[in-house]
């Protein structure tokens, strides 16, 4: 339809637009399927009113193959009802057709795309997770539509925690084949009381992050031990919830830390530093405080110590100059966006971004607790990301057992399935830029949108198909003859748009209410179209076989698209 439209534009108004951009959208009112609202945008273009430019649109519109006669109504808007024979055509070609109609991007662009970021000796926890599941989902959508994505996890992993860190590893004589990852958390939090309360390790602290910085070797290899077990702490996390970054993903402070110094010369020879109280900074245009007064990027402290800025502008220079990113996408707390705006500015200021190059903070709010409080644990400290992960699991395997006639072995992998899915889904189903409340029994229920709703609607279908027995394949006609039918077949159809909105501004909440509206439409499907009931006419039975094993296909891929697994049986 939206070629139809670009060509009816070029006709009747000699404006050219991309399929894309032609507004139509599945329309919510009652025999109507779909809605056109480009009328109204065009007409302060054009200098005509908007309903005179839709019916100019409609007249050129060649669609008669495809909807019955467009209708214009309100102040513009274009309203299309499809025909049922292209409707039933166009369903039935989705069979053995693996990507179920969503199409590949004409251009590929190479995205940067910066997620997870934990630190370096403390273990993950729940304020990790948005930021991990978001920006999966991000990824595998980015790589669906035929994009190349360049993962990064910017690990903490340098500065001054590892200076107070390794100075007190060496005090108490450290052995690190005796440690893991939690006595590595202990260890942090010794330090820094010790840090904040003894001026004399504070001074050692920071010649430990010289002697870090300058090479020494006794202080790079406990630095590296530190490392080596952080790395398989996270990777272990990243396993149990189903993310794509390995170990070669990781692009750690430690990594930008000798492209700092080459950073800040460049951007001095490019006039654009100032020294301010001592430390060389960037003034973004634009940018001021509460009293007026410009904001600084600090490059380079008075005591010579680089500050975090100069790392963000090092790593936009990497990733755009050596390694050819046309996007660059951080998936970062919402606190941080004036942060990345300042970033983004004195980037283009620099000429390390032009104008093919986008950036993006993808932002996001905070998990709560039941009591609607940023969620910790009973003594109010954080909660650890693999034991919120475990419970999700033996919650979940509680549900699984009530109800699954599944072996021991399968029922524990049902689980974990399912409660890891719950967890991501209840992330990914919301508005990323809004808080959410975390808790176990809205996640896990079986109705609502949520992922259990979805998997065991999944394995509802699969169970039908099973006892179906011999499927029909490619070349089956599908047969519209009751209006749940026709809904179906309607919301197989939108799942191309449904990626694109979600790809549209990184919102994957919008794939998650798509797959949930199309599992409660083949839920009234199902109550009203009988499939494998005795006295279905042949062809009848074929056609809603089709259909459901289409509505199956989608809510799998769908699923997949955000990092959530749809087992067979529940």
């Amino acid at each position: 339809m939206g070629d139809r439209l670009v060509r009816a534009l070029r006709t009747a108004l000699d404006i050219e637009v991309a399929p894309a951009d032609t507004m139509v959208r599945p329309s919510t009112r009652a025999g109507v399927d779909y809605q056109c609202n480009l009328a109204m945008s065009l007409a302060k273009r054009v200098g005509r009113p908007p309903r005179e430019v839709a019916d100019k649109i409609v007249a050129a519109l060649d669609i008669d193959d495809l909807t019955a006669p467009p209708e214009v109504t309100g102040p513009g808007f274009i309203n299309f009802v499809v025909r049922d024979g292209w409707l039933a055509t166009a369903v039935a070609g989705l069979v053995g057709e693996p990507r179920l109609g969503v199409p590949t991007v004409a251009r590929p662009r190479r995205y940067a795309l910066d997620y997870s970021s934990p630190n370096v000796a403390k273990e993950m926890h729940v304020g990790h997770l948005r930021s991990t599941i978001i920006g999966d989902a991000v990824r595998r959508l980015l790589e669906f539509a035929g994009h190349e994505v360049l993962p990064h996890n910017h690990l903490g992993d340098w500065g001054t925690p590892f200076g107070m860190l390794i100075e007190h590893l060496i005090d108490i004589g450290w052995d690190d084949s005796a440690h893991t990852i939690t006595d590595l958390n202990g260890f942090y939090q010794a330090a820094r009381s010790k840090f904040d309360a003894d001026p004399e390790f504070a001074d050692r602290s920071r010649l430990r992050v010289v002697q870090l910085q300058s090479g020494d070797e006794r202080t790079l290899a406990l630095w590296r031990q530190l490392v080596e077990e952080s790395t398989r702490h996270f990777e272990e996390v990243y396993g149990l919830l189903g993310i794509g970054l390995r170990a070669g993903d990781i692009y750690g402070e430690s990594f930008y830390n000798p492209m700092l110094a080459d950073t800040i010369d460049d951007l001095e020879r490019k006039g654009l530093t100032q020294v301010s109280g001592g430390a060389v900074c960037v003034f973004p245009p634009g940018f001021t405080n509460r009293e007026g007064e410009p904001l600084p990027l600090i490059l380079r402290k008075r005591d010579g110590g680089y500050g975090y800025h100069v790392t963000d502008l090092a790593t936009v220079r990497y990733w755009v100059g050596e390694r050819g990113a046309t996007d660059l996408l951080y998936v970062v707390g919402t606190p941080q966006a004036q942060h990345f705006q300042m970033v983004f500015a004195a980037c283009r200021q620099a000429g390390y971004l032009t104008d093919d190059n986008r950036t993006v903070h993808i932002n996001f709010g905070t998990i709560l607790g039941e009591d609607g409080k940023t969620i910790r644990t009973r003594a109010g400290g954080s909660i650890k990301l693999v034991e919120l992960l475990t419970e999700a699991v033996s919650h979940a395997a509680d549900i699984v057992a009530e109800r699954s006639e599944l072996g021991p072995e399968e029922q524990a992998q049902v689980a974990r399935a399912v409660g890891i899915g719950a967890v991501k889904y209840a992330d990914l189903s919301s508005d990323r830029e809004k808080d959410y409340l975390f808790t176990w029994g809205k996640m896990l229920a079986r109705e609502g949108n949520t992922s259990v709703y979805l998997q065991y609607a999944n394995a509802r279908i699969r169970s039908i198909l099973r006892k179906a027995g011999q499927l029909p394949g490619p070349g089956t006609p599908v047969l519209l003859t009751a209006p749940a039918e026709r809904a179906l077949a309607l919301k197989l159809l939108e799942l191309p748009a449904a990626v694109d909105a979600a790809l549209e501004s990184y919102t994957p909440h919008r794939l998650c209410t798509y797959l949930y509206e199309t599992a409660a439409v083949f839920t009234s499907f199902y109550e009203t179209c009988p499939v494998l009931a005795s006295g279905v006419d042949p062809q009848v039975r074929d056609s809603r076989l089709v259909l459901a094993r289409l509505t199956s296909e989608v809510l799998v891929l769908g699923l997949d698209l955000i990092g959530i697994e749809a087992p067979e049986r529940l």
